[in-house]
């Protein structure tokens, strides 16, 4: 049973959507496609709003809402299950020199979980955090763009492909997935974030 629940439904949420084990599956551009892939589709069919996201070698970090009919938990719910899907069936077909061993990590983390039958790639939780001030989203989505700067894998944000800070940077060109742009973070908005103060 998940520990963190997603108290509003229709709410504005940041969440963080992790691999068992922090298995980094992300290092191959086909699987990171297939999230890319899913995101678009449930940004298309299922209502998904996404407002800025990173994914890195073992987690993704959001920030979404549900507009169409379905709850965000019931979307998180068939994402992670049709990208599991899709990245074992890639491993199991492709060219994957890891195959053994993640099919195992898999197959172990899916003995503690009775909703999974034979593999769990995804951790339940989502650590969802509800945003409500714009102090803590300004913080969630500076949080989300230089995750791959602190990394070390670029040195500005809007070089990093697989991110909305490119998006934001380039007002949703020459990126790999459209997001909603918050405007107070859109260059030349003149927002200013002051540590301490709260709207």
């Amino acid at each position: 049973m998940a520990r963190y629940r997603i108290l509003d439904q229709k709410g504005l949420n940041y969440l963080t959507c992790t691999i068992v084990g922090w298995v980094d599956i992300f290092t191959r551009a086909t699987y990171r496609d297939i999230i890319i892939e899913s995101l678009s589709y449930c940004q298309k069919a299922k209502g998904l709003r996404i407002f800025a996201y990173v994914l890195m070698s073992n987690h993704l970090h959001m920030i979404v809402k549900a507009d169409g009919t379905q709850q965000l938990s019931a979307i998180l719910r068939d994402f992670k299950k049709f990208t599991s899907r899709q990245i074992l069936e890639a491993i199991e077909k492709g060219n994957e020199s890891r195959k053994d061993w993640l099919l195992h990590v898999f197959s172990y983390y899916a003995k503690f979980n009775t909703n999974n039958r034979y593999y769990q790639m995804w951790i339940q939780d989502n650590h969802p955090i509800e945003l409500v001030s714009p102090k803590v989203i300004w913080q969630k989505v500076e949080y989300i763009h230089n995750n791959p700067v602190r990394a070390k894998w670029v040195e500005n944000p809007e070089h990093y492909l697989y991110s909305s800070a490119r998006s934001y940077a380039f007002d949703n060109r020459d990126c790999l997935l459209e997001v909603d742009l918050l405007e107070p973070f859109l260059p030349g908005s003149g927002f200013v974030y002051v540590p301490g103060f709260e709207e």
